[in-house]
C-alpha cells in the first residue's frame, strides 16, 4: 500500500485503489487524521478495495517521501527511552506497537516502543 501511495502521488493520480485489510485501514486512519490524505473510502462495486484519494497543496503532493524503515529483511525495534531521542519535528514515523499503530508522538504520550514501519516527510 505504501509504494501505491507513493506512485499514485509521483503520477498526480487523484485517488488510488488498495486491498483492503485491517493494518491499511489503521494506517489510512493515522494518515488521515494528520492530513497527508484527503480521506478514503470502500468502493462501491467491491467491498475489498479501498479508493484512498490523495491529497495535494499548490499543484504538490502533500507526501514529499514516503520510506519504509524496518523491513522483512532486516528488522528494528525501538524502545520507549530510545524513542523519546527521536527529533519528532522534521519526520512523522508511524509505529507498530502492542497497542496497535501508533504516531510517534502517540507513542512518547503512552511510553510504548515498537517497530518503525514509514518515515515520512
Amino acid at each position: 500500500m505504501i509504494a501505491n501511495i507513493k506512485n499514485g502521488q509521483t503520477a498526480r493520480k487523484s485517488f488510488v485503489l488498495q486491498k483492503r485489510k485491517k493494518i491499511c485501514n489503521s494506517f489510512l486512519n493515522i494518515l488521515w487524521d494528520e492530513g497527508y490524505i484527503l480521506g478514503y473510502k470502500t468502493h462501491k462495486n467491491n467491498s475489498d478495495t479501498i479508493k484512498i484519494f490523495l491529497k495535494y497543496n499548490q499543484g504538490r503532493p502533500v507526501i514529499n517521501s514516503l520510506k519504509l524503515i524496518s523491513k522483512p529483511g532486516h528488522r528494528i525495534y525501538y524502545s520507549a527511552n530510545q524513542i523519546w531521542k527521536i527529533n519528532s519535528t522534521r519526520t512523522f514515523i508511524i509505529f507498530t506497537t502492542n497497542k496497535g499503530l501508533l504516531t510517534i508522538s502517540d507513542c512518547k504520550k503512552f511510553r510504548v516502543g515498537g517497530e518503525p514501519l514509514v518515515s515520512i516527510n
